[in-house]
């Protein structure tokens, strides 16, 4: 899980692949769609979509010369998982926040 995990946060470290993803979760985009938008060359976007096929949150088909791209079914399912986990952790800390200082509360009240 990790290794995946890895890859997956090492692509949307980059504002320009998180971008191309936006575009991806509108439909399915050939390579030349994806890269109308960028101030960079037809080589960078190419690297930034291999990065993301990699990462397995996009995959490509060919359709004669034209490269098509969508976004990869269950592509977030790991960092779903991960940040799931997190936000259990987080309840639990907030509610053990709570039960302190409820409990600080009455402990004022009752001294009062």
């Amino acid at each position: 899980m990790q290794r995946s995990l890895d890859s997956t946060l090492g692509a949307l470290a980059d504002p320009t692949r998180r971008a191309i993803l936006a575009r991806l979760a509108q439909g399915e985009a050939t390579v030349g769609d994806l890269a109308r938008p960028f101030a960079i060359s037809q080589p960078a976007i190419s690297r930034h979509i291999r990065v993301l096929t990699d990462a397995g949150l996009i995959v490509q088909r060919v359709d004669g010369a034209r490269r098509q791209c969508r976004l990869a079914p269950e592509a977030l399912s790991e960092l779903d998982q991960y940040l799931a986990l997190l936000r259990r952790a987080l309840e639990a800390n907030y509610q053990r926040l709570d039960r302190l200082l409820l409990a600080n509360k009455k402990r004022r009240d009752s001294a009062q």
